[in-house]
Formats: C-alpha cells, structure tokens, sequence
C-alpha cells in the first residue's frame, strides 16, 4: 500500500515538473524569444523598400546641373504568374522571346515566390503604355526607382554617373545596400555618395497564403519614409564650363579655373567629353561599351589624371625658392648669349635674350636665366653634398603641390612626378650626379609631371602671394550649406609675399606684349605663362597658365591642348576667352581678331591610326626592354636617350615611373 502512495506522488511529481518545463518554455518563447513571432509575422508580412530621390547638384549660382527623373523597374513573383500572351507582354516591354525566357529563368532561380527585377529603368513613356495593360499579366507588378538626368548634358568626368551595386559593394556596406541598389561609381556621385543616397523607407504588407496583398501590416504603424538625399551646390560656374567643352570640342586636353580666393573650382573640362545622359536607361551598357572603345579614352579624366611637363609654367618656383633663401635677388642678371651650358651639355635659348633679370626672364622665358638659378641652388652647398641639396629643394617644391595629392574631392586624383634623389640614386648610382645633370627640372622638363589641377594651383599661389586653397569642387552640403573646414585653411609654401611681385610683373608682359599677346583682353589685366610641353609621341602640347585681374584676382587657369604645339597658339586663345566669360558675362572683339567660333570648330584630333600605333608600340617596345634588361639599364638607357635630347633642344617628358603608370 505504502509503494501504491509513493508511486502516486512521484508520477504526480514527474507531471508537475513536465508541466513547469512547458510553461516555462512557453513563457520563453512568448515573452523572452521574439524569433518565433518574427517567423511567424514573417509568414503573414512582406517589406516593400521604398527608394529615396538622390540629391541634386547645382552649379555654383543655383542651375541644375543634374537632377531626378523617375523609372520603372517591372517585377515578377513567378508562382503568381498565370497563362498569358507572352509575345504581347514581349511587345509591350520591347524585348524578344529570348528576351523573355532569359530574363523569366533567371527570376526563377532568385526565388518562385519573392518579388525580382524582370526589366528595368522603363522610361514614364515606355511604361505608360504597359501600365494601362498590366493587370492582364498576373504576377507582374513595378517598383518606380529614381535615376539621374543631366539637362545641359555638361561636366560628366565632374559629375560622374551611378550603376547597380557590385557583390564587393554590398560586402563593404555593412550590409546597407541590397542586390539591385544604386551607388556612385565615379566622379561627384562616388565622392559624395553618403550624402546624395538619403535614407530608403520601407512598407510592410499584410498577404494571405498565395502570396497576395492584404493591405498594411498593422496599419503602416511599423512603416518608415524615405529621405530624400541632401543636395549639393557646386563650385562650377554652368556658363563658363559649357563654353569650355565648347572651345575644346575635337580636342584633347583639359581646362582647369579656379577661384584664388576659395580655392572653389569654376571650371572642370576634360575633352573629349560625352553626354552622361549616355550613362542612364536601359542603352546604359550598349553605350558604356561604345565608350570605353573610343581610342581617345573619354572617360580618362584629364584634369587630375593625366600628366603633363609643366614646361615654362615651372621656371618661377626656382627662382622663388632662390629669392626666399637669398640666392639671387630680382636684379640679378645673366646675359643670354641664345644657350647655357650645364657641365658639357648645351640647352639652347628660343633666342638671344642679352641680359635679363628675374622679371625680363619670365617674359622671355629665358632658359639660360632659369637654369642658371637652378644650378646655383644645387650647388649651393658644394657638388659633394648635391644630393642634400636636391632635396631641400624638391621640398621646397612640393610645398606648391607638386608632387603630392592635393586632396580634390574627386576620387583617383593623380599625384604627378617630382623626382627623388633616391631615383637619381637608381639611376646613376649615389654621388654620380649633379645639377647639370638635372638641370632640365629648372625649366619644367626631365622627369618632371604635373596634372593641369596642380597647373592651376601654382597659379593661385602666385595670384595669392604665397599660399592657396585646398581645390574643390563643391561648395556647400545641403540645405544648411555647410562648408567642410579643410576648405577653409591656408596653405603657405614658405616664400614671402614681397618675392612675388618680379614674377608677377615678368607674367603681366607675356599677356601685355609677350608671347600671348593675341590673346589679351581689353580692359582686364591678365598675367599669364605660355609653355610648351614636351611630347614624345607627336606635336608637342599647347600649355597656358594665368590670372586676372592683377589685383584682387577672381580666377586662376590652366589650359593644356595636347597635340597642338606652342602655348601661344592654342592654349592662350582658349583661356582668355574663359577669364573674359567668367569676368565680364561676354566675349569682346579682340584687336588680334581671335574668336572663340574658330577655336570651337578646329579639329586638333591626332590621327586616330597613328594615335593608336604610337601607343602599341610604346607599351611593346617597353614590355619587351624590361624583358631583355635589368631594370637599372632600362633607366639609364632612358636617362642618355634623353639627355642627348635636352643637347638637340628637344627634352622629353620619359621617366620609369610615368611608363609604368601609363602601360598599366
């Protein structure tokens, strides 16, 4: 009896425990774990994204320079589709059958019973037409998408363009973007992409069993509304940008004009060019493809990318440098006899100058004159200490943004070459070289590279006296224009302002009766420096570099047209032409007779054959030199070729490193 009792209790006890455990488990699962309510909301609630309006960019005087246009991507949820007339659904879309089997396998494969892309970016027009139809074809559904048009088709390397996410994108996101987001791949839409995107907003719906609509999940309590992306003014001036892409039309090359006095970007040209509305639709690819073909590689960003010897445009820094550590003063004078020589090699003169001081040298542009200088600080603390030397001088240089990055808010900036003594070191081995042996850096050749961006900011230094501005494109950040501080400071080069004013009055003759004389503008004073930069592989490139007014400058320039020769010729025209647009709100008629319609329709073009073989043949000649030598041979091979060219008044802008960099 006893053993009955005690049997009782402990099954009664193995219940309660049973008991306890489920409420317990129960209280877990319902108070504690959420998992099991999101399965199960998961299975009754479906989220439908709702994408922001990017942010539109303006030009600096508020004109649109890109904005939104609304598109339609068509959807499909394969398990709801029903029998349909499948050629009038092709017909509508304006695809084929093929068309329509490719794209229906590949939605069947994300998922039978989610929602896909079938076809995208549907213009309003195109979609139109189906819209009216589209209840006949169930499973079918659209989800609008804002995407990018440019009204004055302008400044496409500035703006850039936006493409799908890439696997690497989604994985670096953190997982903020999704399979079918859009992302700024290049240009101001790369650099500025977390501030144009904005915020998506998400809808959750209620669906029954075969995965049909029901209306909003708990009365939209649990929805949120998209942002809409902040909007960005640029620096750009629309009138003067529009005019460049114009002067330059059939032309390589690029106009860079900055403001002095901000370091803000008025103009950003890099030709050839294309219409970014090419980068839009569902023809997006198909003309992707046409331009990456052009052999004139039009979505190369000249600008910041390509590389160029700033030639004349260079001889001031040296001689800046040699009046801030009492080298030479202003009056300092040297008697041009038409050459100079450095140690045994001969660099000739454009012509006899006879004497000239630092003022009447950079109006001739007198080689002698600036070689001279160099040498002098080379040599300043002996041949034996020359490679100490050089570098203090190469630091010197680099204060003026040679050499380095000068932190443009626009990806893949390019740095230039401003040689090192360790490369010299390379190349000649270490003390086998001295300043005559580098003196083609004193007049802005050897191994010296600088792209047009850095150009112009050599120029506003010189317009502000002694510092600059970091450059810029855009100049405010939403509603609240906010102005990132980094574009706020000064940035000195180390030379007093005092040393400026013989380099200034030497660059107002070159405008007022020099070289650019053609291309003076009347009732504006314009200092400027044309050049001439070496080129390898064909006519030489037209180089032009300025400002103006004189006092209180509003806007520094640089134009560089390669393939064109002197600087005086081409370059000149086109940035007198900019300066007077921005300065005046028109053109004059010019006492040289110059008109911005010839420049507009010259073709400068190189030949398109032997554009292309000049190319292959230089990438096969260098593959296979570095094949057959060591790469030491390969440079000083380089360096003698080249320095039997500066002897021939023809120096060449050939460096390992610009090889490589360009063959890659």
């Amino acid at each position: 009896m006893n053993s009955y009792f005690e049997r009782r209790y402990t099954i009664a006890g193995i219940f309660i425990v049973i008991v306890i455990i489920l409420l317990a488990r129960l209280f877990y699962i319902q108070i504690i774990d959420n998992r099991y309510a999101i399965y199960a909301s998961n299975n009754v609630r479906r989220q439908t994204i709702i994408f922001p309006a990017r942010g539109p960019i303006l030009d600096r005087n508020g004109k649109i320079l890109v904005q939104n246009q609304t598109f339609y991507d068509i959807m499909v949820t394969p398990k709801q589709v029903k029998p349909f007339d499948t050629l009038e659904f092709c017909k509508l879309l304006g695809i084929d059958k093929a068309g329509f089997d490719k794209r229906w396998m590949k939605a069947m494969k994300y998922s039978p019973t989610l929602p896909s892309a079938f076809e995208k970016q549907l213009t309003g027009e195109a979609f139109a037409s189906l819209q009216e139809r589209l209840s006949e074809f169930p499973g079918f559904d659209y989800s609008p998408r804002y995407l990018r048009v440019y009204p004055d088709s302008i400044a496409a390397q500035f703006l850039g363009f936006i493409g799908e996410v890439s696997d690497r994108d989604i994985e670096r996101s953190g997982g903020y973007y999704h399979l079918g987001d859009y992302i700024g791949e290049t240009g101001v839409e790369k650099s500025y992409e977390t501030v144009l995107r904005g915020q998506r907003g998400v809808q959750n719906w209620l669906i029954d069993s075969k995965n049909k609509r029901k209306g909003r999940f708990a009365n939209g309590l649990f929805d949120t509304a998209a942002v809409a992306g902040q909007r960005l003014k640029s620096s750009l001036d629309i009138n003067i940008q529009r005019l460049g892409e114009q002067l330059m039309k059939n032309k390589l090359g690029s106009i860079v004009a900055i403001e002095p006095s901000t370091g803000e970007i008025l103009c950003y040209v890099s030709s050839p060019t294309y219409d970014p509305n090419l980068m839009v639709g569902r023809q997006r690819g198909n003309n992707a493809a046409e331009l990456y073909k052009n052999p004139y590689k039009p979505f190369f960003i000249r600008p910041i990318q390509a590389y160029y010897p700033p030639g004349s445009s260079f001889k001031p820094l040296s001689a800046l440098i040699a009046l801030q550590n009492g080298i030479i003063t202003p009056e300092t004078t040297y008697n041009c006899p038409g050459y100079y020589w450095a140690g045994n090699t001969k660099i000739r003169c454009t012509h006899v100058h006879g004497i000239v001081n630092l003022s009447s040298a950079v109006s001739g542009s007198c080689n002698g004159y600036f070689s001279m200088v160099f040498q002098k600080i080379i040599d300043l603390n002996g041949s034996k200490k020359t490679e100490t030397t050089f570098t203090q001088w190469r630091q010197n240089v680099n204060k003026f943004g040679l050499g380095s990055r000068l932190g443009l808010d626009m990806p893949n900036e390019g740095k230039g070459n401003l040689p090192t003594s360790a490369y010299y070191n390379k190349v000649y081995r270490p003390g086998g070289w001295r300043s005559s042996t580098v003196v083609s850096l004193a007049i802005g050749q050897g191994e010296l590279e600088a792209t047009p961006l850095q150009l112009a900011n050599i120029e506003c230094t010189i317009a502000n006296h002694g510092f600059y501005y970091r450059p810029h494109l855009i100049k405010s950040i939403g509603a609240d224009e906010i102005i990132k501080k980094e574009y706020t400071e000064r940035n000195f080069v180390g030379i007093d302002s005092q040393y400026f004013e013989p380099v200034i009055n030497g660059m107002q003759a070159v405008v007022d009766h020099g070289t650019a004389i053609q291309s003076k503008i009347p009732g504006i004073i314009m200092c400027g420096k044309t050049g001439t930069a070496q080129n390898p592989h064909g006519e030489n490139h037209s180089v032009f570099v300025a400002y103006a007014p004189r006092e209180n400058p509003k806007i520094a320039i640089a134009v560089v047209v390669e393939n064109s020769g002197e600087g005086a010729r081409w370059a000149a025209p086109i940035a007198s032409f900019i300066v007077e647009k921005y300065l005046k709100g028109s053109i004059s008629k010019r006492e040289s007779g110059i008109t911005p319609e010839y420049f507009m329709n010259a073709n400068k073009l190189p030949n398109i054959e032997n554009y292309t073989a000049k190319g292959k043949r230089r990438a096969a000649f260098l593959a296979d030199s570095l094949k057959k030598a060591k790469p030491d041979s390969v440079f000083k091979q380089k360096r003698k070729k080249a320095v039997n060219q500066i002897k021939n008044n023809q120096l060449q802008n050939i460096t390992p490193e610009s090889e490589n960099k360009k063959n890659e």
